[in-house]
């Protein structure tokens, strides 16, 4: 058999909490490929998380490397313990949709999502203590900053002008990666240094302006396919009816809304390119792809986005090993030849 042709692609990783598992199985799925070369990687939030893990494997020991940080990485935000959850609820269940609901319903989670709405988490005073530091903090930051793989991209957001900002090379450090990673009512803000203005400032999440930012990946250097693996579901066809499911939809639309709005302008430039309106070259073409199981995340709530449990995070490492494995077998041939994301279809 003929060995297949080279692919570069970016990559645009969502943030999900701890439905980034899901992307933790696209990329060991997409790390197997020696054909295909993964050149700049856009992270937000658990997405920065992985994204950080995987470049710093590639540069100590290439893709197996990576796919070592990465199972280190979740096995890491599996031993979290931040709200006490039986055991048994990880055990006993077999299917993530039913550990999903049993956990969203009870009383312990209730209670402590309720304290998260009326408790700001500035009132621990000296004794907080961001619970993802212990993780990020053993990151190497002269592989995540470093040259050679790929280049990186990690979105967080202003608190005081509310605008995305993006970090990368040197500037990318454990409290850049906690920033992108901030949900405000979970976590005090992280003060950084400013990229724009150079002054310390307070950010958040940076799933509220960028969920990933696209446009770092439109430079020159970098390939034209842009593979979003998305985790937040961008439709959902059953009415949320009760505060969870209301809440939690409110902000998948919210996290969702930055990443059309890019998508959008993607798919005006390209009908500008098509009628002529824009001389060829004058702007990228990007080709957009996307990898995404939104049956399963319709399937899970809230709760397990904020809550890891291992067995739920086994499972969505294994949907997105099967989706990447999908889209590769699907579209392998298409990848650096032509979009197979329908952004006419979205818009229109």
């Amino acid at each position: 058999m003929a060995k297949p042709m080279k692919k570069r692609i970016n990559l645009a990783l969502q943030g999900g909490g701890a439905h980034g598992a899901y992307t933790w199985g696209v990329l060991d799925r997409l790390l197997e490929e020696p054909d295909l070369e993964i050149a700049g990687i856009s992270g937000t939030s658990a997405g920065a998380l992985n994204g950080a893990a995987l470049k710093a494997g590639m540069r100590q020991g290439g893709r197996e490397q990576a796919r070592d940080n990465l199972d280190w990485l979740w096995g890491q935000i599996g031993a979290v313990k931040d709200l006490h959850v039986p055991a048994w609820m990880g055990m006993a269940i077999p299917e993530a949709r039913m550990i999903s609901g049993a956990l969203e319903w009870s009383l312990p989670y209730m209670m402590a999502d309720s304290f998260s709405r009326m408790v700001s988490p500035y009132v621990w005073g000296p004794f907080y203590r961001n619970p993802l530091e212990s993780i990020v903090s053993q990151f190497h930051y002269d592989d995540v900053c470093g040259p050679g793989g790929p280049d990186l991209f990690i979105c967080a957001t202003n608190v005081r002008d509310g605008k995305v900002r993006v970090f990368s090379g040197d500037s990318i450090n454990a409290d850049v990666v906690m920033a992108s990673a901030c949900l405000p009512t979970l976590f005090q803000a992280v003060t950084l240094r400013d990229p724009r203005s150079g002054k310390m400032e307070p950010f958040w999440d940076g799933g509220y302006t960028g969920n990933p930012a696209l446009f770092p990946l439109f430079a020159k250097s970098l390939p034209d396919d842009l593979v979003i693996i998305n985790i937040n579901p961008i439709i959902r066809e059953k009415l949320p009816t009760t505060p969870p499911e209301i809440q939690n939809r409110i902000n998948e639309i919210s996290f969702n809304s930055s990443l059309l709005r890019e998508l959008r302008a993607i798919n005006f430039v390209q009908r500008l390119m098509t009628d002529g309106s824009v001389t060829e070259g004058a702007m990228k073409s990007v080709l957009v792809h996307m990898i995404s199981d939104d049956a399963l995340m319709n399937d899970l709530s809230v709760a397990t986005k904020t809550i890891a449990i291992p067995s739920v995070l086994s499972a969505l490492k294994a949907a997105g090993r099967t989706a990447a494995g999908t889209f590769l077998e699907t579209h392998w041939d298409d990848l650096n030849v032509r979009q197979t994301a329908d952004l006419k279809d979205m818009f229109d």
